[in-house]
């Protein structure tokens, strides 16, 4: 096999699968851990965002580090972080869990930005929204079945099934990591001399002056709020709805992701071109999803799982066509580092849907909160639209 399905891709999608199957299992045992312990919506919200909220600020700098060190070097490096991580989280409490979702964080940065711009500079350009899909399809795949093995953990009262469970991801990831090679273009790093690359500080301004990625970065951000709203309250909504189980929910959304991913690897958009009746259909998928979790408080468990399979969709298709958008569209010069900028929106997003939505839901309910995610999703169909 050639191309995104070669064997060396194989094994950057495997390494994927590892480091994302603590994260499958921390989304479910977290906001259960903390509602046992008497914190609020809000103090669960801060501990689940600190995660993205970490790596949003270290994604810029993670593209130029990558850029001066090459990925694997910086890859071998924050593997051995993120295995101390898991490892805090296997004898603290929330004050631990809180520092380990920072450390985590930081982690995340350098490992999505050194695979991502790896695939990006490794493949030719037909192939790059196939390789994205790919990475982005095994980051997803735990979600299938980790929160089932969570709830499974917290359900027996067996935290050392947990301990046993962090310590081997760990093990696993870094074996796999420290065997990992890519292969970056030439061409690609000489054109891209560190030297020559605009200040970071520069660079931010592109968020706002670039039109590309300011349109990217927004309708990332107002998503991945809602993605962040279901994986840190669903655990909390779903008991209150009839035969409704967080397990089962996040399974079928994450299936989706997978299913929908692997089935349009090959015909996500990878042409540069902007294609507005795509991504205005995403959204709208997006905002029925959040409205059908909002009205499963009195419709019941088939619209809380039609939300799920909804969600899922949007979420498997907006992330890879949106990047692969901007691998075309940003300037070689600095394009690294402003693809920083745009995946810390998404991880701003996320974090937003724990951190702003949790004081939502303690002032209103869960229900509503939801109902606000599908609304702000509507208004951005507005900047989903090409404006020349």
């Amino acid at each position: 096999m050639k191309g995104a399905l070669s064997w060396p891709f194989l094994r950057l999608y495997m390494l994927t699968l590892f480091y994302f199957s603590a994260n499958s299992i921390l989304n479910v045992i977290i906001p259960l851990k903390g509602e046992s312990l008497g914190a609020s919506n809000t103090t669960i919200g801060i501990i689940m965002g600190a995660y993205l909220f970490t790596t949003m600020f270290f994604r810029p700098w993670a593209g130029r580090m990558i850029d001066k060190y090459g990925p694997i070097a910086i890859l071998r490096i924050i593997l051995v972080i993120n295995g101390a991580a898991l490892i805090l989280y296997t004898f603290t409490g929330l004050e631990g869990y809180f520092i380990a979702r920072m450390l985590q964080g930081v982690c995340t940065a350098f490992f999505s930005m050194a695979l991502q711009l790896g695939i990006i500079d490794s493949l030719p350009d037909d192939e790059r929204s196939q390789g994205i899909s790919l990475y982005s399809l095994c980051a997803s795949m735990p979600a299938v079945i980790g929160p089932l093995l969570a709830l499974g953990l917290w359900q027996a009262n067996d935290m050392s099934a947990f301990t046993v469970a962090m310590i081997a991801i760990a093990v696993l990831t870094g074996a796999a990591g420290y065997t990992a090679k890519i292969d970056k273009n030439d061409a690609v790093s000489a054109a891209n001399p560190l030297g020559q690359q605009p200040t970071l500080l520069k660079s931010l301004g592109q968020l706002v002056a670039n039109r590309h990625l300011f349109k990217c970065s927004l309708l990332m951000l107002t998503a991945s709020l809602v993605f962040g709203a279901a994986t840190t309250f669903i655990p909390l909504y779903a008991p209150q709805i009839k035969y409704g189980n967080a397990a089962v929910y996040l399974m079928i959304q994450a299936g989706m992701v997978v299913l929908v991913r692997f089935v349009w690897r090959k015909r996500m958009p990878s042409d540069g071109k902007w294609h507005s009746s795509f991504v205005i259909t995403v959204m709208l998928i997006l905002a029925a999803a959040a409205q059908s979790v909002s009205f499963s408080a009195w419709g019941g468990a088939l619209f809380f799982y039609a939300g799920a399979g909804l969600m899922g969709v949007a979420q498997a298709l907006l992330y890879p066509t949106l990047t692969t958008y901007l691998s075309f569209v940003l300037p070689q010069q600095n394009r690294n580092v402003l693809m920083g900028l745009f995946i810390a929106m998404a991880d701003l997003g996320v974090s937003l849907g724990g951190v702003l939505m949790g004081p939502v839901a303690d002032i209103s309910s869960y229900s509503s909160m939801y109902m606000i995610c599908a609304i702000i999703c509507l208004f951005m169909l507005f900047f989903s639209k090409e404006r020349r």
